[in-house]
């Protein structure tokens, strides 16, 4: 009866613990977050949300994942491998099923939170005559490098303002380090690249003196948004880089967190209040983030969750 009795109540234990760890696993919140590179802004980015997720929300099991980027984010959130991701503009032609995703479209993205603008950078060399868009036809100018990001912006903004860049111009597939270096080996007369404000690339050349930003004139400002709506007039603040004194003309698009609507309103809303509240702990891995503001919710082309407007709600950033 002794022994009946033990093994009884081992078994009950034992039961009882795997109701309790059973339990435990049902009540949590599992957050995959497509973010991008470890070498990137994302991915720590990402993690810094993720610490703020897990440490403020009760049950939250935050994660970031390093992907290859939007594209690869994108196919994540479909699959419903990932919760929330880091979006380029190419998010806007997933919902709107344009290009690469004509025929599936993902109308059931939802945005969050507003992140940090990466505006196109016009540079000329140090005292060059090029001062519009159209002055580029017959220079050697940097597009980006292969298959980019920036060089699918680049042709549609040359194209948009009349310049085929197979023909009219001498392009040069070049990513940021290298068209750094084209610079000031006087290989390239202009080069436009996509980046955030205080991307590296750009600090060089400014700092080396070998090229200068130039404003875009308003019709080429214009024109682009027209064809990427994504896109939005953008001035680039004064010092972002040495020698620049004055705002620079420009356009940009934002990063923006992004879900969908099989994420639940009350989790939603929490995340977008904890990152609010302890946006200092994301500053304090990249102060890219300090852009990271409900004034910039106009930025994000897509329907906002009903959670996070929940919350802006709240703070009165929306009516």
């Amino acid at each position: 009866m002794y022994i009946f009795m033990k093994n009884f109540i081992r078994f009950a234990l034992v039961t009882a613990l795997i109701a309790s760890f059973a339990a435990s696993a049902s009540a949590a919140t599992f957050i995959n977050i497509g973010t991008g590179s470890t070498g990137g802004t994302y991915y720590p980015v990402g993690a810094a949300m993720a610490k703020v997720w897990n440490s403020s929300i009760s049950g939250m099991k935050a994660n970031a994942q390093s992907t290859g980027g939007t594209a690869q984010n994108l196919a994540l959130l479909g699959k419903g491998e990932a919760e929330v991701i880091f979006a380029d503009g190419l998010y806007f032609f997933a919902y709107g099923g344009k290009g690469a995703f004509e025929g599936k479209a993902m109308k059931n993205l939802r945005g969050l939170v507003p992140l940090y603008a990466e505006p196109i950078h016009f540079l000329v060399a140090k005292g060059s005559n090029i001062k519009s868009i159209k002055d580029l036809k017959g220079k050697r100018v940097s597009v980006g490098a292969v298959g980019s990001g920036t060089e699918v912006t680049v042709r549609t903004l040359l194209k948009a303002n009349g310049i085929d860049p197979d023909k009219d111009i001498k392009a040069e597939n070049l990513g940021l380090s290298d068209t750094a270096s084209a610079f000031a080996d006087k290989n390239i007369d202009a080069g436009l690249t996509v980046g955030a404000l205080g991307i590296a690339g750009v600090v060089e050349i400014a700092t080396l003196g070998t090229a200068e930003l130039r404003d875009f004139e308003p019709e080429a400002i214009k024109k682009l948004c027209a064809e990427l709506p994504y896109y939005l007039p953008f001035d680039i603040p004064a010092n972002t880089y040495k020698g620049q004194t004055k705002p620079v003309k420009a356009m940009a698009s934002w990063n923006v967190l992004i879900t969908n609507d099989k994420l639940d309103a009350e989790t939603a809303y929490q995340m977008t209040k904890a990152l609010y509240e302890k946006k200092q702990d994301i500053l304090n891995v990249s102060t890219r983030l300090a852009s990271m503001s409900p004034e910039n919710l106009k930025y994000i082309q897509v329907p906002i969750h009903p959670g996070a407007l929940k919350y802006y709600k709240e703070i009165g950033a929306v009516k």
